[in-house]
Order: C-alpha cells, then structure tokens, then sequence
C-alpha cells in the first residue's frame, strides 16, 4: 500500500514550472512571484484566500467563492483593493495568461500586506495589501482512499480562531496533520470542543450508515462550497442527510466515508484510526454522490 498520500495530491504537470503568477495587478513568472520579509502574512499568517477549481472553461460556483473570499476579508478588516468585478478581472486574466481550460486550480490569497516594522500592530501594515494568484495544471492523483487518524487538536471556538475563516494561519491544522502522519495515517480527523466528529485538518467529513448520509454540525468547521453542495445534492435525490452531533463509535461502524473539498470533490476514505471503513474503496452511497455532483458540475460549467 502506498505509504503517505493527501488530499490534494496531483499528477506531476510540467507546464507548472513555466506558470504565470498573477501579484499585486502584474502577471511575473513563478520564479519572480516574491513577497517582502515584512509582509503580513509572511511575518503573522496575517491574511486570507479562496480556492477555486476550473471545469471546461468555468470557475465552478464563482459566486459562492466571491462571497466567501470578500467576507473572509470584512471579517479580517482587510481592503483588498479591488471590488468583485476586479478581482474575477484577475483571476481571468491569470487564466489566459496560462492558457487554462480545464483541470486547473487557482489559489487567491491577501494578506494585510508590508508591515513598516516586524510586530503584531495591523496599523504597521500601511502600503495596502498584497494580493496574488497562483493558478496550476492540477489533475487529482489518488491511488487508494485516504487513512484518518483521530488527533487532540481541535477546531476551536469563534472567538479564538473562527473556523469557518479561510485564514492563512493554518499551524492548528498543520500539527494535526503532523500528528496523523506519526500516527501511521495520511491526514487528520479533527474532534469540535464537545468531543464530537467535526472535521479534517484540510476537508469536511462525512459518513454513510445505513444509507444515510452524516456530517457535523457545521458549528466548528469551514463553511465548504462542495460540502454545501452535496447536501443539498443529497436533498435533492432523496438521499437521507443529517447535520448532527456524532461520535467517533458512529464513525467507526460507518458503512462509507468520504471528504468534501473544492480540489479533490469527493475523496473516499478507507481507514479511521485503523479500522478499516466499507470495503476499501469508494461505496455506493458516495459513488452515487460523486455521479450528481459530476452532473452538477457539467450543468454549472457549460
């Protein structure tokens, strides 16, 4: 079996060492796409993106990126100096400048920008933000489904670190991870602060039983488009789906399971702390899911 693999694993493209990176309104080759020492989010982690995903031409639920990105930004009092049309401007030139049409995925990112001295205070951060695009050829790679290991780390409180943010200060998500991959697994299996399933350190999780589609709350992870989606998918088809309080004993007797995110779409998982879940592959519960979001997709991006 193959040792370690994530969720965001791709085939190796060799026309992303020759990508165009849009920064601060120029497109610059990947070797001179740079950012100052001083610069917030270098310095703080002081900053926030969105991560969009290109099928046949069309950024996927754009709107739904838009309004997630520009609220991540009200919320952290971040200007990005450019209004909704510009920032799709961007990201479409960034696209034409690469020659993308498909299978692409594009990272934007703004942190609160160059800091006049390297210390906390955002009044030290005056010259306006840092703004950037880092678009590649990304075709998901897996091959098998992912082994979760359960972890201390917890996606907190709202008023310690919002999860539901797209922050760049990810280090509680990272030394999850870390800790599964000591653990033998690939990714992490994130409890909320009541002890329930929530979340993994990089996707949204899910669980079948029975037929029956689980996730949390919502409470303590990130608001996920492809999570969404596949709620109201499952709503839709008439496909049992519950946002409920559950327990790693629900978990380990699940049928399926499966991570939601905008990179890998539905990933299966095959292990949770070493037990092994359905068969060690992708189930029918998810299969299923995976055929109407396919359909989603092509309905949304045509």
């Amino acid at each position: 079996m193959t040792d370690h693999i994530t969720t965001h694993q791709a085939a190796e493209d060799a026309r992303n060492e020759n990508i165009e990176i849009y920064l601060n309104g120029v497109l610059v080759p990947k070797e001179r796409a740079l950012v100052s020492v001083y610069d917030s989010g270098f310095m703080l982690g002081d900053g926030v993106w969105e991560g969009l995903r290109l099928y046949n031409g069309t950024w996927a639920f754009l709107d739904e990126h838009m309004d997630r990105l520009f609220d991540a930004a009200k919320a952290v009092d971040i200007d990005l100096g450019l209004d909704r049309a510009g920032v799709v401007q961007a990201l479409c030139d960034t696209q034409t400048a690469n020659d993308m049409h498909t299978d692409a995925h594009a990272r934007l990112m703004v942190t609160r920008g160059v800091k006049r001295r390297p210390f906390q205070h955002p009044a030290l951060s005056q010259s306006g933000p840092t703004f950037t695009i880092i678009m590649e050829h990304s075709q998901p790679s897996l091959p098998r489904g992912i082994r979760l290991a359960t972890v201390p780390h917890m996606r907190g409180l709202p008023m310690t670190q919002d999860p539901k943010l797209n922050s760049h200060s990810k280090l509680n998500c990272i030394l999850a991870c870390i800790a599964a991959e000591k653990a033998g697994a690939d990714e992490a299996l994130m409890l909320d602060v009541h002890g329930f399933v929530n979340t993994t350190n990089a996707c949204n999780f899910f669980i079948v039983r029975k037929g029956a589609v689980w996730t949390s709350t919502g409470d303590y992870c990130m608001n996920g488009i492809t999570r969404q989606k596949v709620i109201d998918l499952c709503r839709e088809n008439d496909i049992p789906v519950y946002e409920r309080n559950f327990s790693l004993v629900d978990a380990y007797g699940a049928d399926e399971a499966f991570l939601t995110g905008t990179f890998g779409a539905q990933t299966p998982v095959i292990e949770l702390d070493g037990r092994a879940i359905g068969g060690g592959g992708m189930g029918p519960v998810t299969t299923r899911i995976r055929g109407l979001y396919k359909d989603l997709i092509a309905k949304v991006t045509t």
